[in-house]
């Protein structure tokens, strides 16, 4: 998912997606340097923000602005509600119905960003990650990509472990005494 986006006004922005190879320390996991790499990201995208926006000022009204501005990169086709292929999985044809963002990328981002924000000193009250309006936006996204692609998304359930099983139990049966022990 790399891609870039440069502004009218000789600004620039690179999106990284978590395919993309980097060098790192062999102790950084997988989830870590994705979480390094959208953190920077929105950091970026604050500093080329008009007017720039520092950190400390940043709200849920930005953040939702951030991934609505990721959506051009998406590679998710969702259905209008007018689109013969609404609510079909897998259309037999194409359409000019919008790539997006899938709700599962999002919802990823959000979580990573959410814990690099505290991760770098902010206050978990304060967290726009965590705000309101975005989960409510993710839920939407959710919903209206769950309708018009056809895919229901259940909440995944935990697998519990199995309860331990009875061994039923056994008369001990003792073997015979060997000849002449007695």
């Amino acid at each position: 998912m790399d891609s870039s986006y440069s502004g009218n006004d000789g600004t620039s922005l690179v999106n990284v997606g978590h395919n993309s190879a980097t060098s790192s320390s062999p102790t950084s996991s997988r989830y870590e340097n994705q979480k390094r790499r959208d953190w920077n990201t929105f950091g970026q995208y604050l500093k080329n923000h008009r007017p720039p926006l520092c950190l400390s000022r940043c709200s849920g009204a930005h953040v939702l602005e951030f991934l609505r501005y990721l959506d051009q990169f998406g590679k998710t086709k969702v259905h209008t509600p007018i689109c013969p292929f609404y609510g079909h999985p897998n259309p037999p044809a194409p359409c000019p119905c919008p790539l997006r963002q899938a709700w599962g990328s999002l919802d990823a981002l959000i979580g990573r960003l959410r814990a690099a924000f505290e991760e770098n000193g902010g206050k978990p009250e304060a967290n726009p990650f965590g705000a309101r309006a975005v989960r409510l936006y993710l839920r939407e996204v959710r919903d209206l990509q769950s309708k018009a692609r056809g895919i229901s998304y259940e909440k995944k359930k935990r697998k519990r472990p199995p309860p331990p099983q009875q061994i039923p139990s056994l008369p001990l049966q003792l073997p015979p005494p060997p000849p002449g022990a007695t």
